[in-house]
């Protein structure tokens, strides 16, 4: 841990205390709670305080240069893979380190689901790329646990905020950019921009993947990297074929005149981008591609990832989808292989993208049998408007509005017959509810496992 903060509850005697004016919080407010705690140093933009105090015009690009220029070239002997991308980002960067941990690999995963190092859960995290300090505190971390490789999701808030100033990568992907973020970047256009900051960001070899099938992939061919591409179109690395069911996934792809076989635990289309896009990076830095494939068979997807639950013959699947491509992918994939009716049930984030709300309750409408609206993160927003919001200009009659999560949930569990497939989306591995400041405890996966549990019990009395 470094001896700088941010947070005043996290000094300890001898810290440097910078104080950040952010969205909601100042911690100019905090600063003599700082040196309470122990902080014998203060940065900040005002004021004058009873231990050594520097006053400069702006303290968050003070923390951000302070942190590049010393510390930012302990960072060298790590191998850093960033991927970025609407979709995929979680499954492919945890594939990732799976994979290095099956090939004997000290190796960390820093992104959605977490802070991972050598195969155990080290801390949760607030962002999908954390800010700057925690950022550098991280790979830190992983400097004095010797690890060799770090799968890191990056974001295009952490890109256009500058939270990986002085970190470079040996390894970026792009796999994709489809609708989200667009209440912060307000166009595709800027959105493409900030990913593609990414690939000015590499070192050594400087590898760049593509997924050539993307939309807006040509910002992220910068000249002087090497760009690889990969996908169902001709590209370095093209899937000549797959072929997906509910448990499992087998494609072929071709490269270097060679066709190579895959067999994958991870069912649908997507995750031949996913799977495919992993085989490259290991590929590239310098595994054997062959070795390499016969590793997939043993990777399973994060939690949260079509995750599975069964009630009788019917299945329940759990996913993080919260964007109408993600939706629409898991949709399809899920109808290749039902046997009978697929409901979906999907929410919107409140204070979120709202172009985004009539688009997926379009998809959800038209591609389900039928479909439940209900929350996802509400957060500021009244519920009830972010459902107005999605049901306008749907024309199918085929769902039903159901505020809380919970009882929409239960509705959906009670639909199921005969061979029917239930998808909960949106939340994923989240175990929360963010509702107006607070997180509310609620796990999609708890619900459904403890409401199938009550019913059968009371069928069984």
């Amino acid at each position: 841990m470094l001896n700088i903060k941010t947070d005043s509850r996290k000094v300890v005697l001898g810290d440097t205390f910078v104080a950040i004016k952010g969205y909601t919080v100042d911690g100019h407010d905090y600063i003599d709670k700082a040196i309470e705690n122990g902080a014998t140093k203060i940065i900040c933009e005002h004021g004058n305080y009873s231990v050594p105090t520097t006053v400069v015009p702006n303290s968050s690009e003070y923390l951000t240069q302070y942190l590049k220029e010393n510390y930012s070239q302990d960072f060298d002997k790590l191998k850093l893979i960033g991927v970025t991308g609407t979709n995929g980002k979680t499954t492919t960067c945890y594939l990732l380190y799976n994979a290095l941990l099956q090939l004997g690999k000290k190796v960390a995963y820093i992104g959605t689901i977490g802070f991972y190092m050598n195969g155990r859960m080290v801390k949760e995290l607030p962002n999908t790329t954390p800010d700057v300090l925690e950022m550098y505190n991280l790979l830190y971390e992983c400097k004095e646990n010797d690890i060799e490789y770090v799968a890191m999701e990056v974001s295009s808030h952490a890109l256009s905020l500058n939270r990986l100033c002085g970190i470079n990568f040996d390894v970026a992907l792009f796999t994709n950019l489809t609708k989200d973020h667009l209440d912060y970047h307000k166009t595709f256009d800027a959105y493409a921009e900030a990913k593609s900051i990414l690939f000015t960001k590499l070192k050594n070899n400087k590898i760049a993947i593509i997924n050539n099938d993307a939309d807006y992939k040509d910002k992220m061919f910068i000249a002087g990297n090497k760009n690889v591409t990969y996908g169902f179109s001709s590209s370095d690395f093209t899937v000549v074929s797959f072929k997906t069911d509910s448990k499992s996934t087998n494609f072929k792809f071709s490269f270097d005149g060679k066709v190579y076989e895959v067999k994958s635990n991870l069912s649908g289309k997507h995750n031949v981008y996913n799977v495919l896009s992993m085989l490259i990076i290991l590929f590239e830095l310098n595994f054997n591609l062959d070795e390499v494939i016969n590793i997939v068979a043993k990777l399973n997807a994060p939690a949260g990832r079509m995750e599975k639950v069964y009630y009788k013959n019917n299945t329940i699947i759990i996913d993080f989808a919260h964007t109408p491509d993600a939706e629409l992918n898991i949709i399809k994939t899920t109808k290749e292989f039902a046997n009978g009716k697929v409901i979906t049930l999907i929410g919107c984030g409140g204070d979120r993208d709202k172009t985004k709300r009539p688009e997926m309750a379009k998809i959800a409408t038209e591609l389900s049998d039928f479909s439940i609206f209900t929350s996802d993160n509400p957060r500021t927003e009244d519920p009830k408007e972010i459902l107005n919001d999605m049901i306008v200009g749907v024309v199918n009659n085929n769902f039903i509005e159901i505020v809380d999560r919970t009882e929409a949930i239960k509705y959906g569990i009670d639909m199921l017959n005969n061979n029917d497939v239930l998808l909960l989306l949106g939340k994923g591995h989240e175990d929360y509810q963010v509702i107006g400041h607070e997180k509310i405890h609620l796990s999609d996966k708890e619900i459904s496992e403890d409401y199938i549990k009550s019913k059968l019990n009371i069928k069984n009395d």
